[in-house]
């Protein structure tokens, strides 16, 4: 699609728009499943807390293998639309999975499928995004597919809520794969691609090309994403904290009430902050995310019963989403050559998940033989850290070259 035609149609184009809807469905089949994985754990399959972090933690290490090749493979081969089908359909199922579960090793299998499939489809749906917009709408586009997939994380959880008082919790992870497979027939009929011309650099050559300051870039974001434990840990939070003076099933409904209206914050603030990246400094904007997750892990060190202050808490977790989800991959769009794109974002994919890999399990350890406290105060410093280094790194400024040579 070149640039004439784009701005001819607006943005918000038909490869977009599929894109979207994939996202919207896929994160509805995943965020069902996710706001009653804690509760299967904890109160059917009786795993200790530290099984959480070891779930998400080895579910993202493995995936990070496939972030790579993914991007690499679509690079060379000039096609990117089979492998994020392929990737949308195994997630759907992998979900599902869980609904057989006897044991939380059984769990992490399925996890670990379904962030394999996230890995194999998200370098090259990213790259599909930024090849099928322009570098002065960049964020917004992002920004779009990030709402919408936060309006499927608005409506997994709030299903599960309204489904939890009346089916068993492992009737829910079934029903989530309908959501799932509508994702993958969105994919699939909606989005179309041109070829590109294949490039013929090996893995490791593609990996070395990349640019210098993307390179750089990828330092805050492993210092980030070490920082960044999984989101089900917020919610087991709220249960626990809850659970003395609610009861199990009311604070667990409670915990998924909040996270629900955590991305409902997402969904409100997502697109003006993806207008804001498209005419402010990306850098500027993503360090304020940072700093809000900071914010986010110390407030729940002091964090008590009082819904009102897990209210707050769950605002900021939407907020810095937003930001983080929107800003960081339009950033890196301008810090790639068009023909990179599918190898840079896996790249950037895998240093963060390797980042989410350490910071899960390292949580879900802390948690477990020291305190809960100790292991947000943990995410909370490096976060901060991770803050300061993007912050004071030098970046190319509107630097669009990149981004216009794959259009």
């Amino acid at each position: 699609m070149n640039k004439t035609e784009n701005k001819k149609h607006g943005w918000l184009n038909r490869n977009i728009a599929g894109m979207g809807l994939a996202s919207l469905f896929s994160d509805w089949n995943h965020e069902m499943a996710s706001a009653v994985l804690p509760i299967l754990l904890s109160s059917i399959l009786h795993a200790p807390a530290f099984a959480l972090g070891v779930i998400e933690g080895v579910a993202d290490g493995v995936s990070t293998i496939f972030e790579v090749w993914s991007g690499w493979y679509s690079d060379k081969v000039g096609k990117r639309k089979g492998l994020a089908a392929f990737g949308y359909f195994i997630t759907a199922f992998s979900k599902a999975s869980f609904a057989f579960a006897t044991s939380w090793p059984q769990v992490l299998i399925g996890r670990t499928a379904g962030w394999i499939g996230w890995s194999i489809r998200s370098p090259v749906r990213d790259a599909l995004l930024v090849e099928s917009t322009t570098p002065a709408t960049v964020g917004r586009a992002f920004a779009f597919h990030r709402t919408m997939d936060t309006l499927g994380a608005i409506a997994g959880p709030l299903t599960a809520t309204l489904l939890i008082t009346h089916v068993p919790i492992r009737t829910i992870f079934l029903i989530s794969l309908i959501p799932g497979l509508c994702a993958f027939l969105s994919i699939t009929y909606l989005v179309k691609e041109k070829a590109k011309r294949p490039d013929t650099r090996d893995i490791w050559q593609s990996v070395k090309a990349l640019s210098s300051s993307f390179k750089k870039f990828l330092v805050p974001i492993g210092i980030f994403g070490a920082s960044n434990f999984a989101p089900t840990f917020l919610i087991l939070r709220a249960e626990t904290l809850l659970s003395p003076t609610h009861g199990i099933l009311l604070a667990g409904t409670f915990a998924i009430g909040l996270y629900t209206f955590s991305n409902a914050v997402y969904a409100i603030v997502g697109y003006p902050i993806g207008m804001l990246a498209d005419r402010y400094s990306k850098k500027n904007i993503l360090t304020v995310g940072y700093v809000l997750f900071a914010l986010l892990c110390f407030g729940f060190v002091f964090a008590d019963s009082h819904l009102w202050l897990l209210i707050v808490l769950f605002a900021i977790n939407g907020m810095y989403t937003a930001i983080i989800e929107s800003s960081q991959p339009a950033l890196a769009s301008t810090l790639i050559a068009g023909d990179q794109h599918g190898a840079g974002y896996g790249v950037m994919s895998s240093v963060d998940g390797v980042g989410d890999f350490l910071s899960s399990i390292t949580v879900g350890l802390l948690w477990t033989y020291l305190s809960p406290a100790v292991g947000f105060l943990f995410g909370g410093v490096l976060a901060l850290l991770a803050a300061i280094i993007l912050f004071l790194i030098r970046l190319p400024k509107n630097n669009h070259a990149y981004v216009e040579s794959a259009l």
